[in-house]
């Protein structure tokens, strides 16, 4: 899965201050499935990745409730976020790891086409092998991360 995050919270998903991401949407994606971290403007880069080890979805008013201590983000931020939506998803997050060699978007988009999600998207293999030509340093240690997951 990629997912597309501002700095601030990127930052905090890596250093483990931030143990849950929250989205207006369901996300269905299993415990164990790898994120990738995509840091929106200015950094536009996939900064590192962490593992789902859960995902709550219910209400927003029942996802706050679960996560505020471990969202990083104020009641009234989360509020303005949620307005007007019937459920909510609070993707718990573990097993951190920043990545030492960003892959900026230039680089991602000069190994193909590549469009940043606006919340979140699933990713093909195709995606992941993108990924590794971008930043094959990165890539290298990508692939080890997911378990060979990457293909060749």
């Amino acid at each position: 899965m990629l997912l597309s995050v501002h700095p601030r919270f990127a930052t905090a998903i890596l250093a483990g201050t931030k143990t849950v991401e929250v989205r207006r949407q369901r996300v269905a994606a299993p415990p164990g499935t790898p994120v990738l971290l995509y840091a929106t403007a200015p950094t536009m880069a996939i900064v590192g990745m962490a593992r789902i080890a859960s995902v709550q979805v219910a209400t927003p008013r029942e996802v706050w409730s679960a996560s505020r201590t471990s969202a990083g983000i104020t009641r009234r931020e989360y509020d303005e976020y949620m307005s007007g939506a019937a459920q909510a998803s609070g993707l718990s997050l573990e097993e951190p790891i920043t990545f030492e060699d960003p892959v900026p978007l230039a680089a991602l988009r000069a190994s193909g086409s590549f469009h940043p999600p606006q919340s979140y998207r699933y990713l093909t293999g195709d995606d992941l092998r993108r990924v590794a030509r971008a930043a094959p340093r990165t890539g290298a240690g990508l692939q080890g991360a997911l378990g060979g997951l990457v293909p060749a």
